[in-house]
């Protein structure tokens, strides 16, 4: 049994959603909103028993990617073969994912309760509550079964709700977003800016099955085709926000045309294989893999629109602090990042799982979980990987933002290198599905 199952947990949150478990039908039209998760994140999934519970529902697998340029000067492809794997990710709607791993803590039996309300505000208790307060105790993860006697600890955090409820716990994890209410009332202070860019993203429906996950860059930001099982593919397209409003608005019919044009010839040409680099530069080439001969191919013919189409503001923001005392900040409350390799998900899952090991940690050797100390190691290992992934991910959005003859030509050789050099294109794929820690070194 792991060392966190001992604590108790109450979870805070007025997404009127969580408490209810509604069923998820398998035959309905999958939701615009989905994550594309990693093969590290999926077998986190399984370790602690949420990937029975995900299953279930709809999912799809693609162990092939296509990346390319509107001006036609180079692409690459990616394949889970490159690198000895069955697949380079698994994309799921966010609402299976929620329900799934809700599933499971609830059917695991750790005495968490939940809470459909707003933190209101928080703030540090020197003195110990008085007995009518041990229930709201016990559920925050004061657990008298590990704690020993909470006096030893010295002050608790205490939470004050929206619906009139007062918790006292040891340690407040934010995992609300963005927009977190925890990391505002707590103090914690964020850098960031916005990209002047939206996200519009639907479901849309094509006549052949898709397994590749399709990535184009185009004048005003990338347009992502990821397959959601079926002949359904979900559309992630970055433009200006007057584009993304014109969009929206636009006749379902047009709109069909649009992303058709932007996956096709519209914008520019297709590129073309280049082989002779291959020869020419054998000796970077690294061996051959089995992607570095694969031409370029069309992505399948858009025929329906089948969801609302929905649009979100983009921005990049890092809290300079992911911790204080008895607080502590994971997902995209810590970070926001651009969505063009849907890395976000997955740096908040790696907090989330990292978390959880340096808790377990202290609870091994009797530390307080909500101290500092403790909590600065969870800050100290995962500020600078996803401080690395986040510079990767603005490198790009500025790179592909700007049409001038030099910068195009630079990434038409990157494109190349990512293509023909093995060793490269394996070190690309092994740090973007989670297997490898840091760019181009393991």
């Amino acid at each position: 049994m792991p060392l966190t199952k001992s604590l108790s947990i109450a979870i805070i949150d007025s997404n009127p959603a969580l408490g209810s478990r509604k069923h998820i039908p398998n035959d309905s039209i999958p939701d615009p909103r989905v994550s594309t998760v990693t093969p590290a994140t999926l077998s986190h999934f399984k370790d602690i028993g949420a990937w029975e519970y995900i299953k279930k529902h709809s999912h799809a697998f693609f162990d092939k990617m296509q990346v390319w340029d509107y001006t036609g000067l180079g692409y690459t492809r990616y394949n889970a073969k490159d690198v000895g794997r069955e697949i380079l990710g698994c994309v799921v709607e966010n609402k299976v994912l929620q329900s799934s791993l809700l599933s499971r803590l609830q059917d695991a039996g750790v005495g968490e309760r939940i809470y459909p309300a707003k933190l209101t505000s928080m703030s540090l208790q020197s003195h110990f509550p008085s007995a009518v307060d041990m229930l709201d105790i016990e559920t925050s993860n004061y657990s008298s079964r590990t704690s020993g006697d909470p006096k030893r600890h010295g002050c608790l955090a205490k939470l004050d709700l929206s619906d009139g409820n007062t918790l006292y716990t040891k340690l407040v994890v934010g995992a609300d977003g963005a927009k977190s209410s925890v990391r505002k009332i707590a103090g914690l202070k964020t850098t960031g800016w916005n990209y002047s860019q939206h996200a519009v993203i639907c479901t849309v429906k094509h006549a052949t099955e898709n397994h590749c996950a399709w990535q184009r860059f185009l004048p005003s930001g990338p347009i992502a085709l990821l397959p959601i099982g079926d002949t359904y593919s979900n559309i992630v397209w970055t433009m200006t926000p007057h584009e993304a409003s014109n969009h929206k608005s636009m006749h379902e019919d047009d709109f069909v045309k649009a992303i058709n044009h932007a996956l096709d010839y519209g914008y520019g040409p297709h590129p073309h294989s280049n082989l002779g680099f291959i020869d020419k530069f054998s000796w970077l080439a690294g061996g051959a893999i089995s992607s570095m001969k694969e031409s370029f191919e069309v992505p399948p013919k858009i025929d329906q629109l089948v969801s609302e189409r929905m649009a979100f503001p983009l921005s990049l923001m890092h809290a300079h602090e992911y911790a204080s005392h008895r607080v502590v900040l994971i997902g995209d409350a810590a970070h926001a990042v651009h969505p063009l390799a849907g890395q976000g998900v997955n740096l908040g899952f790696g907090d989330a799982i990292c978390l959880s090991n340096i808790i377990a940690e202290g609870i091994l050797v009797g530390s307080d979980i909500g101290e500092l100390s403790l909590l600065k190691k969870y800050e100290k290992e995962r500020k600078m990987a996803n401080l690395t992934m986040m510079a990767i991910l603005d490198g790009f959005q500025k790179a592909f933002s700007v049409d001038l003859g030099p910068i195009n030509l630079l990434r038409a050789a990157a494109f190349h290198g990512a293509q023909y050099i093995g060793p490269l294109k394996r070190n690309i794929i092994s740090y973007a599905t989670g297997e490898q820690k840091w760019p181009l070194f393991g």
